[in-house]
């Protein structure tokens, strides 16, 4: 009896392997992913456009995931933007499908140009525009930096991801929104709000007043530095709310009256006064230094 119970578990247990071996390969991968594909090839398109936008006017600017936004003030009634947005894909097929929804648009009114940066990562506008997108070419990397000219006196607005920042030459009121940048503002006047989330944040006054209501900037973490002309005036608010300290070696920048300072707060005046700059890190180094001797 034990011997034919031995040959009977033997015998189930070969029908099992058997089965197990016959099974099709297709059929014993199916619930294998596929693999990403390489995005090996890249593209770069080049874009350049100009329109007319006299001076008061507003630019709206809604950048790519990833890319750097250089703005710079000139003497012409007119905004010149040029951009180069590069692709990666595995294929030229699939570039050139990229290329279709990864890219901008300039939305020209007489008084307001709009610039706003659509692509795979506007998961909306790709139910929009493309429903039958291939879904393996969501998440490939790409990229758009623009740099763009405008009127002196020109209002400004930034909702912008990852990568550098730049604005220099400009007045007017700006708001800025940044997820992580290396940020330079080369500023003299007009308003200024700008939040961002993470980065290295660099603020130039090369004036000796700011012209206009002030600044308002916020850095969640990350360095802040201050630059100020020699013989500034103004008053200065300095913020740092959790981990980090505030350096100051502005000469002449000391506590406005009554208000004390410490290792995270100054709320100082420098020279004669003037309009408020204020600053807030949460968590990093805020330093106020002079403009003088800096290459």
């Amino acid at each position: 009896m034990q011997r034919l119970t031995v040959s009977l578990i033997v015998a189930f247990l070969s029908a099992v392997v058997a089965t197990v071996l016959a099974v099709p390969p297709a059929f014993a991968q199916k619930d294998k992913k596929p693999e990403e594909p390489k995005a090996d090839l890249v593209r770069t398109i080049t874009r350049h456009e100009a329109h007319r936008l006299p001076y008061g006017g507003t630019v709206s600017i809604v950048g790519a995931p990833v890319g750097s936004i250089t703005i710079e003030g000139w003497n012409r009634s007119e905004i010149d933007v040029s951009a180069e947005i590069e692709l990666h894909g595995p294929t030229n097929a699939d570039l050139d499908l990229l290329a279709t929804v990864n890219n901008f648009i300039v939305d020209v009114d007489t008084i307001h140009i709009r610039i706003i940066t659509s692509g795979t990562h506007d998961k909306k506008y790709m139910r929009a525009v493309a429903k039958k997108f291939p879904k393996n070419l969501f998440g490939l990397p790409w990229k758009v930096d623009f740099h763009i000219r405008v009127p002196e006196l020109t209002d400004i607005e930034i909702d912008a991801g990852i990568g550098p920042l730049k604005i220099s030459g400009v007045e007017g009121a700006m708001r800025v929104n940044a997820l992580q940048s290396d940020a330079q503002f080369s500023l003299t006047g007009g308003y200024f709000s700008g939040i961002i989330q993470r980065g290295a944040v660099s603020v130039t006054v090369p004036a000796r007043s700011w012209h206009g209501l002030g600044m308002t900037l916020q850095l969640a973490g990350g360095t802040l530095d201050v630059l100020l002309a020699s013989g500034f005036s103004g008053d200065i608010d300095a913020t740092v709310l959790r981990l980090g300290e505030i350096k100051n070696s502005y000469s002449g920048l000391d506590p406005r009256e009554g208000n004390a300072a410490n290792p995270r707060l100054l709320e100082g005046r420098a020279g004669s006064g003037g309009a408020k700059l204020s600053f807030t890190v949460g968590d990093g180094t805020l330093t106020i230094r002079s403009l003088s001797g800096v290459p």
